[in-house]
């Protein structure tokens, strides 16, 4: 493909095959960081969380992590613990990874676990009205 080419589809949203590469091997050592409890918040003590996806820059310089913890309570605490270990997890991913720059880390809740779970409860109220009716 050419470079005016490759340019064009990825200002139209389209991720980058090194973007999603990218983001793929950050999201696997920090799943595996994150399960190893190595780090040492209050906030973060005992919680399985789910990285569900990250989205990395054109640049390749940020990353933004899509986090829930199981069960989905106390998110938004969570993800400020994240953010304040965030230079913590990068020094740990550096190691971890054979990039030429590992990307500053940014955490967000991921709203797809709630949407799915709405998404759900519609079809179901919409098969209980078919029934009754």
């Amino acid at each position: 493909m050419s470079r005016s080419k490759n340019r064009a589809r990825q200002g139209s949203g389209e991720k980058s095959q090194r973007q999603l590469r990218v983001g793929e091997l950050v999201r696997h050592a920090l799943t595996e960081i994150l399960d190893r409890g190595i780090v040492r918040d209050p906030d973060l003590a005992g919680l399985a969380i789910t990285v569900s996806e990250i989205t990395v820059s054109a640049d390749l310089r940020k990353a933004t992590a899509y986090v829930m913890p199981l069960g989905g309570k106390d998110c938004e605490i969570v993800v400020e613990a994240l953010r304040r270990a965030a230079p913590f997890l990068r020094r740990n991913l550096a190691s971890r990874l054979t990039l030429k720059y590992v990307p500053n880390l940014l955490f967000e809740a991921d709203a797809t676990f709630d949407y799915a779970g709405r998404i759900n409860q519609l079809l179901n109220d919409s098969q209980a009205d078919d029934d009754g009716a």
